[in-house]
């Protein structure tokens, strides 16, 4: 192993410079130097202390015992040029195609490909300057088509977002969501693992929704019972009083059968509601959705309610407090963007 050739009085420097130097680079190589004259451990150890590759530290030594402080404080930003570089095409290609789980996935993969290895601090480097982070997957039906998805987006849904935000039509995105009484387990920071009580039976709290899709205004219809074609009807009539100046409602909606009956394209026909359906499996363009899953993560996960009425009013406390106490995170939430 490499020797360390230092003085007391550099060991001072050392345990000065490693807080206090202006560069973080150089503070770093002061660290694992200082780390290296105080204590026996290997290289390997003061690498996982300090958050660099074990041949870095035999590296930070060689730099020392050839120019002491004139030579580790040397940067040279903008001359450096790490040896993956000489490889991101090929890497960046590989990982677009195959996003790996974390990072010693990637950097087991960069150092069968390239025969490089570097740590974990570095490889993490190595992946946000060429435009990855860690992004939490999304979901898409496995019938859905996805070129039939986009086609929609850009022929049907960006032209009616156009007309909403001129001010010609009110665009609203509908659906029904179907809370049933019980326990929404999730994860949580704590000690020791959490157990929540689960309400016994199976009683259901069913809200009928939709949302602006330019003012973020929500709007719900809620029963005990199940959501059919009258209850499609009577929110229909709630709208059209909300929106009592006759200008033409758009409502984005799935397929579900009692929507397109017989009986609420009539009462849509005479209220100047246009209805316009999604492709078959496209939650994922509806942005009401969205909703859902944050009222459920807000109202019910890991809580307990002892009655159904306890049960009932923090869904719709929740619900009717998002266009006010959760004003930004609700236009963040049902952005435009599918």
């Amino acid at each position: 192993m490499l020797t360390l050739h230092i003085s007391e009085a550099e060991i001072e420097r050392l345990n000065y410079e490693r807080y206090h130097n202006p560069s973080a680079i150089v503070q770093k190589r002061c660290h694992a130097l200082y780390i290296k004259s105080q204590f026996s451990f290997t290289h390997e150890e003061i690498g996982r202390i300090v958050g660099i590759y074990k041949d870095t530290v035999t590296d930070y030594i060689r730099m020392f015992n050839e120019g002491k402080f004139e030579k580790i404080n040397q940067v040279g930003y903008g001359t450096n040029r790490s040896k993956l570089d000489d490889h991101s095409e090929e890497l960046k290609e590989y990982f677009e195609k195959h996003p790996p789980h974390t990072i010693n996935e990637a950097r087991a993969k960069i150092k069968e490909m390239t025969g490089l290895e570097r740590s974990p601090t570095q490889i993490r480097a190595f992946m946000k300057r060429h435009g990855f982070s860690y992004k939490k997957t999304g979901q898409i039906p496995a019938k859905a088509d996805r070129e039939e998805q986009e086609e929609y987006v850009e022929q049907v849904l960006e032209p009616l977002i156009e007309r909403a935000e001129n001010g010609e039509i009110h665009l609203l995105f509908m659906d029904a969501a179907h809370f049933v009484m019980g326990v929404f387990l999730s994860c949580l920071w704590s000690i020791k693992r959490i157990f929540v009580k689960s309400s016994s039976g199976r009683k259901r709290y069913n809200v009928l929704g939709a949302v602006d899709a330019i003012t973020k205004h929500i709007h719900i219809w809620t029963n005990q019972t199940y959501i059919n074609a009258e209850s499609v009807v009577e929110f229909f009539h709630q709208l059209r009083i909300f929106y009592y100046e006759m200008k033409p409602i758009y409502i984005v909606m799935d397929n579900a059968r009692y929507q397109k009956c017989q009986l609420v394209r009539y009462v849509a026909w005479q209220f100047n509601i246009h209805l316009v359906y999604l492709p078959p499996y496209s939650p994922n363009l509806n942005i009401i959705e969205r909703l859902w899953k944050w009222v459920k993560k807000k109202a019910l996960y890991a809580k307990y309610y002892e009655t159904f009425d306890e049960f009932k009013n923090a869904i719709n406390k929740t619900i009717n407090s998002a266009n006010t106490n959760y004003k930004n995170e609700i236009d963040r939430l049902l952005t435009l963007k599918f």
